[in-house]
């Protein structure tokens, strides 16, 4: 059967415009009330980057401008409410200054998987330290164990892993088979073991299994889709939310260009877009509800109906949680409740890592 795990980058705008009451208490909470309303669940993927930032905003000018206090309550009460929080990091926040009303970030810590090997295991370290103190008060048994990248960005891996490795995170999310970058970070997961299947991870290549891995990759699901898949009011809106609060041109924003070294891509991939296809990935943001239904029974399709639970990881944001995209999920959530002997809901904690017989993590590529 498959396990469908909702994950939701819990975050302000890229550019650190926003309020994050609006951008992610707001949306979050309505999340949570309509999973519970379906017995579905919610992993919250937490910048704590950002988090720490709002929390040392609040105790240096003594207003709670950015409001901590209402977000720390949130991951408490999520944890309460059965629900999940992991950590996610934009690392260019943690040397971020406050000017003139928004976040001016230190882009050169913009891409993650470029950061030092000793910067890696210090940020990781930091982000997993704040949530286990914060929430292991209200639940004992609480780990933090489940990593995903600011922007995906896992590559070059060998840092990144052993970086998480050593800070006793079990479990990466961000990798998407057939996603590539190339400018602002750069990564090429065309090459990944399985667009679906969990893998133990090669610790030089993220996208390659190594049977006696430390760290297991738990896929976003993705499809290699032509353009006309990616066409949903959803999408549109997306797009129109990130020219409002697009990068500026000028000295405060990431470095612009191809990052030195690194080759165009080639071939098909500089064909017309309208012509090739492109990483089509299981938004919940994006996506429709019916898309989501056709991709998560595609997907059983390859997989088979195995008794074995195999996740099927669903990726959104917080700030692009609208009150229409809520309706559209309805179908979906109905779906995945009324067929519980094909699909589940579920949560990283549920697949049981160390029991290969159990878990797909040491079976075939789906």
């Amino acid at each position: 059967m498959l396990k469908v795990i909702f994950t939701l980058d819990y975050e302000i705008h890229g550019n650190g415009d926003g309020c994050p009451y609006a951008l992610m208490v707001e949306p979050t909470s309505r999340m949570m009330k309509q999973f519970e309303s379906y017995g579905a669940k919610l992993t919250i993927m937490a910048d704590v980057a950002e988090i720490l930032k709002f929390r040392e905003y609040k105790e240096q000018f003594g207003r709670d401008d950015y409001h901590y206090e209402a977000i720390a309550e949130q991951l408490r009460d999520a944890i309460l409410r059965g629900h999940d929080v992991q950590l996610h990091l934009h690392a260019s926040y943690f040397n971020a200054r406050h000017e003139q009303g928004r976040w001016r970030q230190d882009w050169s810590e913009y891409n993650f998987a470029g950061l030092a090997p000793n910067r890696l295991k210090e940020v990781v370290k930091l982000g997993k330290e704040f949530l286990e103190l914060s929430l292991r008060p209200i639940d004992p048994s609480y780990r933090c164990h489940v990593f995903r990248a600011a922007n995906w960005a896992v590559s070059p891996s060998s840092n990144v892993v052993q970086a998480l490795i050593e800070n006793g995170i079990e479990i990466d999310s961000s990798v998407f088979k057939y996603g590539r970058r190339d400018g602002l970070v750069n990564f090429d997961y065309s090459t990944a073991w399985s667009n679906l299947v969990p893998w133990r991870v090669d610790e030089n290549d993220i996208c390659a299994r190594d049977m006696h891995g430390r760290l297991v990759e738990f896929p976003i699901y993705s499809e290699h889709r032509r353009l006309g898949a990616f066409l949903t009011p959803q999408r549109f809106y997306r797009a129109f939310v990130s020219r409002l609060h697009r990068f500026s041109n000028g000295s405060d924003s990431p470095a612009r260009g191809r990052a030195a070294g690194r080759p165009r891509h080639n071939g098909a991939q500089n064909s017309s877009p309208l012509l090739r296809r492109h990483a089509w990935k299981a938004d919940f943001n994006q996506c429709s509800g019916r898309q989501l239904i056709r991709a998560l029974e595609r997907a059983e399709l390859a997989w088979g109906r195995n008794e074995a639970a195999v996740p099927f990881v669903l990726i959104g944001h917080s700030k692009l949680f609208t009150r229409f995209n809520q309706r559209s999920l309805r179908s979906l959530l109905a779906c995945v409740r009324e067929r519980p002997a094909r699909f589940g809901f579920g949560r990283f904690a549920d697949f049981n890592l160390a029991d290969s017989v159990s878990t797909p993590v040491c079976t075939a590529a789906a």
